[in-house]
């Protein structure tokens, strides 16, 4: 019996760190992260409890709403998935007495960043989680021998129009300085490498 609790308590510990490894914490609001944000392109799935017919899933238009039965439109962009959780409620309530609404991305399409000019695999990348320049541009495949380094743009359009241009200068992040300049990448951020 206790050569067997001496390997059960191996185990047990490598099944839990096994379960951290597959299914980390989830981080809720209170945890200092902010919670993700809806764009343009991405997927959500709406339903009402006890109410087939408001169960579907709705594709945020590039103006940024979605159209749902009895709520009639949405504003859905800069929104997070408990903020349009609780407008249907407020706006089904006229309809449906005490609605139990669940709202969940399926998919998020619209959390893209760009990547052009002199990276191995220049493009468009649908960002899973926040990720910041450094971590695009490896993303990218990294710099190609002709890249200039420390003259990295990065195009940012407010929610006004107008579009700041945001210097990144890679060398001196390698060596530790200026880290502040690797930002957080925000959805439709274009990175610029000459």
């Amino acid at each position: 019996m206790n050569q067997r609790a001496e390997w059960i308590k191996p185990a047990i510990v490598a099944a839990n760190l096994l379960v951290l490894v597959i299914c980390p914490p989830v981080y809720s609001q209170d945890s200092g992260i902010a919670p993700y944000t809806i764009n343009p392109g991405d997927l959500l799935s709406v339903t009402v409890w006890k109410e087939e017919d408001l169960q579907r899933q709705v594709l945020v238009r590039p103006d940024g709403a979605f159209s749902f039965p009895l709520a009639g439109e949405i504003q859905a962009t800069g929104q997070s998935v408990e903020d349009i959780r609780t407008e249907l409620v407020k706006r089904l309530s006229e309809y449906i007495p005490d609605p139990v609404v669940t709202v969940a991305t399926e998919s998020i399409q619209g959390n893209k960043v760009y990547v052009i000019g002199q990276v191995n695999r220049p493009g468009e990348f649908i960002a899973a989680a926040r990720i910041d320049v450094v971590q695009a541009l490896s993303i990218a495949g990294g710099f190609t021998p002709f890249a200039q380094k420390n003259d990295v743009r990065i195009l940012r359009r407010r929610p006004d129009g107008v579009l700041d241009d945001l210097s990144f200068r890679y060398g001196e992040v390698e060596k530790g300085r200026n880290l502040g300049q690797n930002l957080i990448l925000e959805p439709g951020d274009v990175i610029i490498v000459p």
